[in-house]
């Protein structure tokens, strides 16, 4: 015999309800083979289902359109913070600014290693660090570092920074339309479960072939054993 099997996907979950309720107009209410409780409770998930996963679609594509460019803006801002760190230890290792101004920068006084720039986090840091050593090395009557000018580190520093926290964002959002698509799925299939054994009970009394032509005729899908066919 062969076994029914719930849909798995969000688009099948559609696919099934949209497949009663079709057939269910096409029938007719006084020959339905479900409950017209039933059908309304079905166009009511439908609805919610096809927008909750438009959202979810939606947002994610929002996400990684924008993760394109913030990848870029990630790149840019290291590359800024290392070459403006590593003129930084040219300069004094050329005695054009004092060894023990490194401390203004976070830096370590015995190392001309390029602090660890592979998370965002440490990026965000470092370009804080920066960018206030700098301001206080020049207050104290200090020659700024050029090539690149910490003007120019913070110009691309600010646009990752922004980067950063709307990607925050566009990851909040796409998980929580993720979140309410989930909690979605178990009314759907719930429904989608009651709408089936409901339509299975109406065709009992048919012969097995005719039944399942029936119930297939209503998006009920079955499969069957190697060998059963």
């Amino acid at each position: 015999m062969p076994y029914r099997r719930l849909p798995n996907t969000d688009d099948a979950r559609i696919r099934s309800l949209k497949t009663a309720l079709l057939q269910a107009q096409l029938i007719g209410i006084h020959n339905l083979a479900f409950s017209l409780v039933n059908i309304q409770n079905a166009k009511v998930l439908l609805a919610a289902m096809e927008r909750s996963q438009n959202n979810y679609k939606m947002c994610l594509k929002e996400q990684v359109e924008a993760n394109k460019n913030y990848q870029n803006l990630i790149k840019q801002s290291k590359l800024y913070i290392s070459h403006f760190v590593q003129v930084l230890n040219l300069s004094i290792i050329r005695g054009e600014i004092k060894l023990e101004h490194k401390t203004l920068y976070g830096l370590e006084i015995g190392s001309n290693s390029v602090p660890d720039l592979n998370t965002d986090v440490a990026i965000l840091e470092w370009g804080e660090k920066l960018m206030r050593g700098e301001t206080d090395r020049i207050c104290k009557g200090g020659s700024p570092v050029y090539n690149p000018t910490i003007a120019k580190v913070r110009v691309h520093y600010e646009m990752f920074k922004n980067a950063h926290y709307n990607q925050k964002m566009y990851q909040q959002n796409t998980s929580r339309h993720l979140k309410s698509l989930v909690e979605l799925r178990s009314k759907v299939d719930e429904i989608i479960l009651i709408i089936w054994n409901e339509i299975e009970e109406n065709f009992k009394n048919e012969d097995p072939k005719n039944k399942i032509n029936k119930c297939k005729e209503y998006g009920i899908i079955y499969y069957y054993k190697k060998g059963e066919r």
